[in-house]
């Protein structure tokens, strides 16, 4: 391989030497090394792109909750999917924290309530609720696994009252059977292979539709993998799944809880997906008019960029 000296390609680069030598030094010019004094550069190294170079307007509904989580932006739609998502999952699941109250624990990490009295798993599974959905975004394009799954549940249950009980297994499958609503799910010993046959049977499709999350959080709740917990991971599930493949952003309002609820075991049961999918349509536009604001301005973005 033939190598450049500095002066060589600061000519060819159209730089200085000096930023040639700051290239090099800060590691980011390929194959590039020291003899005593002097750098030998690689005669195809690649220019490095400028760490200041303006960035490209965010496009997509990831891009923007990227974004806003970085710079912890206030008002926007990281903030307010945060928390819609988390006060409609929690309260679903029996959290008696108000809307309110979940917003003040997002925005202070902070608790300020006067003659009441607080359930310490309900603040504290708000707080992980909040990091698992930073979770989802930082790896909302990441395969669908096990592995993650279980973090997820490790992160949600994590310091909570189920932690300290010898027979729950947190961020591991159940170890005891369980129920939902009077039903049978899964045993213990059927669910890691019950699990891998749902992830290879989803992950094996090319294309992710509306259709095809809803199938697979029918049979996820089937499973319920987990001894507490697997509404809200399923519904975590159900949001990457919809980050990933574009598709309109479903959480479950707690107004539909009892519907949800009742469509969801007619599906396990008949395989009839209809009730369902009206269910999840009416949560979406339900979400559509709470970021209304937001998601038009992703559109806007969008023409732009694409125009």
């Amino acid at each position: 391989m033939r190598y450049l000296s500095v002066t060589e390609v600061a000519k060819k680069w159209d730089v200085s030497e000096r930023s040639v030598r700051n290239y090099c030094a800060q590691g980011r010019v390929n194959g590039a090394f020291l003899t005593g004094k002097t750098w030998n550069i690689p005669k195809n190294a690649e220019k490095p792109e400028r760490t200041n170079k303006r960035k490209d307007k965010p496009t997509t509904l990831l891009d923007i909750l990227k974004e806003q989580k970085a710079s912890k932006c206030s008002g926007g739609i990281y903030h307010k999917t945060q928390i819609e998502l988390t006060y409609n999952s929690n309260h679903m699941e029996g959290s008696r924290l108000t809307h309110d109250q979940t917003r003040y624990i997002f925005e202070t990490n902070t608790i300020g309530v006067e003659k009441e009295v607080l359930n310490v798993d309900d603040v504290i599974e708000t707080a992980n609720h909040f990091r698992c959905i930073d979770m989802i975004i930082d790896h909302a394009k990441a395969a669908l696994t096990e592995k993650f799954i279980k973090e997820l549940h490790l992160v949600l249950k994590n310091g909570t009252s189920d932690s300290r009980k010898d027979w729950f297994a947190v961020g591991e499958y159940k170890k005891l059977p369980n129920e939902v609503g009077g039903r049978d799910t899964a045993l213990p010993e059927e669910v890691a292979d019950k699990m891998k046959a749902l992830l290879t049977e989803y992950n094996a499709k090319e294309k992710k539709t509306f259709e095809d999350i809803l199938d697979f959080h029918v049979k996820f709740e089937r499973i319920h993998p987990f001894q507490d917990g697997n509404g809200r991971i399923g519904r975590f599930i159900i949001l990457k799944q919809c980050i990933e493949n574009n598709v309109d952003l479903i959480s479950i309002d707690d107004e539909y809880n009892t519907e949800y609820r009742s469509s969801l075991y007619q599906a396990q049961t008949t395989n009839n997906l209809d009730t369902l999918v009206s269910v999840f349509e009416k949560c979406q536009f339900r979400l559509d008019i709470k970021l209304s604001d937001f998601f038009e301005l992703i559109d806007q973005v969008s023409k732009e960029v694409n125009s």
